[in-house]
């Protein structure tokens, strides 16, 4: 007997298997041996044991009279033996129904190459393997293996599966990626590989980075010998520091943008831009027009303004009271005083932050040379930045692909990735912001022009909707929260027993949901080649801090042993005195019970009270 065959009652898109002889694994693939149909190709998506001491209601309906009088008719018996029971889903559907007792088998890699492997790995993006893929993979081609390390249970381990390579010229017809996971989950790790992968295929990409952690300087520990230097692939940019919006370039539509971004504008202030800034206005130019006007405002009146003018102390004064002057003549009924205040207001705040210190170019150039370059603030700074940054941008690619098109002449702007952490808080889902609109643009129209998005967040309920049905590939890490698991069941191929196992994922597991292959791929992201700087874990980093705090100070005492306890008042004004580190008495005797208790010194009573003294 055929140590595995069809049972039960069968359909065209899914059939039972039962085995005595072998478990089976969910996700594993086997061929199915219809007599009528020839091979098919199916994926476990659920496995059971059955015997008779098991009732068979625990996960419902799943082995039912069926499928067991089918196990009878084909020599089971039901009563002694343990059988196992899976539910394979086929990759594609059958013309009819599968025969029941069909032969099930283990494929060989050539019959599956096709399916689970879409692009060459100079072309695409190596970022883990296909879980339970095994026994595929002893005979699958040379060059498909030795390509990455995976962590199992805390061990790296190598590559024992076929590995899963994205195929990234598929973005030109299925372009943006989402990367979905809750905290712990392997979620930013699966991010970190992405982006190795898009370096080392030299794919000019700009990351917005809130959590300072998208670092690629460090090499992972783990790789010793087999690290990839990044440096010159990469460069982390500040804004305020490295980067900012220069003034002089800004349109009017791009200042109410920016002012938007960093507090909502009403329809007057809106009015207010449009009125009084000017082309080519610096920061300060249009920050004096404003502050002149209101100052003219407070006054309320043309006389009181003529007043002021007539009692300056001097011909610089009296001038500047004139241009205010002409500024309340001109403006005073289109820009009321509230809505010019808080124009101020938000240009301050931005000035504050530095948006306005620096400009773009270094970005620029760094997509032109096919770098990652990692965009780094707070997450409100990056939202008002991102608005100016992705705009100037995107219309750069896009005025270059339209000059093409129309033959006419426009200077070359690569394409390029967009990414982003936390993107619900960029595209918020129920209510409008200015980083929003254009990542929606970019999500419905970037496709013509080259411009893709790898968006990733913890709650895609709450990213925009519209944006999340232009994601066509989903890389979907643990996820706990039923409404994050009902969006992403609606946004998906998983199937309800794939959904219902996303709770209680491994972290680095994921389903990778694809349109270009046209079902749903369980895997494993390998190891990453380097290592985030928020690695260290917080309760080694306070030990480390003691251990350096105790060090330094054994290091300032050692040449004073010993210490009695009566001198430690001198003590104090000593050390002050050597090193400018203030010490009270108190303070002083704590400190040294500290190192006593750390064993770099000893404590013993003496006639004249304690005595601290080398060991």
């Amino acid at each position: 007997m055929n140590k595995m065959k069809v049972v039960g009652i069968t359909t065209q898109q899914e059939v039972y298997v039962g085995s005595k002889e072998r478990n089976f694994r969910i996700n594993e693939f086997l061929i199915i041996e219809d007599p009528y149909q020839n091979n098919l190709l199916g994926e476990v998506v659920e496995a059971n044991t059955y015997n008779r001491y098991i009732p068979l209601n625990i996960y419902g309906d799943f082995v039912d009279n069926s499928v067991l009088e089918s196990l009878r008719a084909l020599g089971y018996n039901i009563d002694e033996d343990t059988i196992y029971i899976a539910k394979i889903r086929l990759l594609n559907e059958a013309l009819y129904p599968i025969q029941t007792g069909s032969d099930v088998r283990i494929p060989e890699f050539v019959e599956v190459k096709d399916i689970m492997i879409k692009s060459k790995i100079d072309q695409g993006l190596t970022l883990g393997i296909i879980k339970n893929t095994d026994d595929l993979a002893k005979d699958m081609d040379d060059e498909f293996k030795g390509l990455l390390y995976t962590f199992e249970e805390g061990d790296l381990l190598p590559q024992n599966d076929i590995p899963y390579i994205m195929d990234i010229k598929s973005m030109h017809h299925y372009p943006h990626i989402g990367v979905f996971g809750g905290s712990g989950s392997g979620k930013s790790f699966g991010l970190r590989v992405v982006l190795e992968e898009l370096m080392l295929k030299t794919i000019p990409t700009i990351v917005l980075d809130p959590h300072y952690e998208m670092d690629f300087g460090e090499a992972a520990s783990y790789m010793e010998g087999e690290a990839i230097d990044f440096n010159n692939r990469f460069k982390c940019l500040q804004v305020g520091i490295h980067v900012g919006v220069k003034f002089e370039d800004l349109s009017a539509q791009d200042l109410k943008n920016l002012l938007h971004a960093a507090s909502n504008l009403t329809d007057s202030m809106n009015n207010v831009v449009d009125i009084l800034f000017k082309p080519r206005d610096s920061y300060y130019s249009f920050f004096n027009r404003m502050e002149m006007l209101t100052e003219a405002q407070e006054e309320s009146s043309l006389d009181r303004i003529e007043n002021r003018i007539s009692n300056s102390s001097d011909e610089e004064e009296r001038k500047a009271w004139i241009k205010r002057k002409e500024l309340f003549i001109s403006y005073d009924k289109t820009c009321p005083y509230n809505s010019v205040r808080g124009i101020i207001w938000r240009l301050r705040r931005l000035g504050n932050d530095g948006v306005f210190s620096k400009d773009i170019k270094e970005i620029e150039d760094g997509l032109q040379n096919g770098k990652l370059i990692v965009i780094q603030g707070n997450t409100r700074i990056l939202q008002v930045f991102s608005t100016y940054l992705l705009n100037n941008l995107y219309h750069k690619r896009r005025d270059y692909k339209d000059a093409l098109y129309k033959k006419t002449t426009a200077d070359y702007f690569p394409p390029f990735i967009i990414v982003t952490d936390e993107a619900h808080n960029f595209a918020p889902k129920g209510y409008d912001s200015p980083s929003k609109s254009i990542l929606k643009e970019i999500s419905q129209e970037g496709r013509k022009y080259g411009v893709f998005l790898i968006l990733a967040t913890q709650r895609p309920t709450l990213l925009d909707e519209t944006i999340t049905a232009q994601l066509n590939t989903k890389l979907i890490f643990r996820t706990v929260r039923a409404s994050d698991i009902q969006t992403i069941q609606e946004e998906t191929d998983l199937t309800p027993e794939e959904c219902r196992r996303l709770p209680y994922l491994r972290t680095g597991d994921v389903f990778i949901s694809s349109a270009n292959m046209g079902r749903t791929i369980f895997a494993r992201i390998r190891a990453a080649l380097t290592t985030s700087p928020h690695t260290l874990n917080p309760f080694d980093e306070l030990r480390s801090r003691f251990q350096e705090d105790h060090e330094r100070f054994f290091n300032v005492i050692i040449s004073k042993l010993p210490i009695l306890e009566t001198d430690l008042t001198n003590l104090a004004l000593e050390i002050e005195q050597e090193t400018n580190i203030t010490y009270t008495v108190n303070n002083l005797e704590e400190k040294l019970n500290q190192m006593v208790e750390k064993n770099y010194i000893k404590k013993e009573e003496t006639i004249f009270g304690y005595r601290y003294s080398n060991k």
